[in-house]
């Protein structure tokens, strides 16, 4: 009679893999907060920091807590700077200098715990001629190029929903980069490594019409 071996395969659940990790989240439109809920999905801890007397800017607050708090308020940001003293991650969607003008900028958080991965989410980056221009999906698609590719031969191209831009472009690839400035976190034998992480959703969005 024929033997027959039985192999046993041992799955790695890796639903919370993120378990542990603590984040802070300023609250914001799309991107940002899409981030963060994947993060939260993961098993990441993430804070949400609203307006006070607002309603929620965004429905992306899946395994998330948030608190509201005044930045624009020593005691909010104090609270803030608390939070930040304490967590392995800052995500902040604002546009270049504003998270300077109100005391929470890399220097100060990263001065009180270096191992804090900045996240800075933005539409054009932190410098150069677009950096302080407001901006959405649409005008990231087109400014670079993407939207070209969008639609038939000889028609005008078409505007998808915000997926490409916002989230593919900004949101993953934030996360992406998070990711990896945990990883070379783990790998940095110095307390002055600073890991500040500026993802524009211009640049990320450069990445997704690629083909083989």
């Amino acid at each position: 009679s024929g033997r027959r071996l039985v192999c046993k395969v041992a799955v790695l659940n890796c639903t919370m893999a993120l378990r542990g990790l603590k984040v802070v989240e300023m609250a914001g439109l799309a991107p940002a907060p899409f981030a963060g809920m994947i993060l939260a999905d993961f098993g990441a801890s993430v804070v949400r920091v609203d307006r006070p007397n607002q309603p929620p800017l965004d429905t992306l607050a899946r395994n998330k807590r948030s608190i509201a708090v005044s930045v624009k308020q020593p005691a909010g940001v104090k609270t803030v700077r608390d939070l930040c003293s304490q967590a392995d991650v800052l995500i902040e969607p604002y546009r270049p200098g504003v998270m300077e003008k109100f005391g929470l900028g890399p220097e100060t958080l990263l001065g009180a715990n270096p191992k804090l991965v900045y996240a800075r989410l933005t539409g054009f980056g932190q410098s150069g001629t677009l950096a302080h221009k407001a901006g959405h999906d649409i005008n990231y698609l087109a400014t670079s190029g993407v939207l070209s590719m969008l639609g038939r031969k000889n028609e005008n191209p078409f505007a998808p929903i915000n997926l490409l831009a916002d989230f593919a472009g900004g949101s993953l690839t934030c996360v992406i980069g998070i990711l990896m400035a945990l990883f070379e976190r783990t790998r940095s034998v110095s307390n002055e490594c600073r890991l500040i992480m500026h993802c524009a959703f211009i640049q990320g969005l450069l990445h997704v019409p690629h083909r083989p």
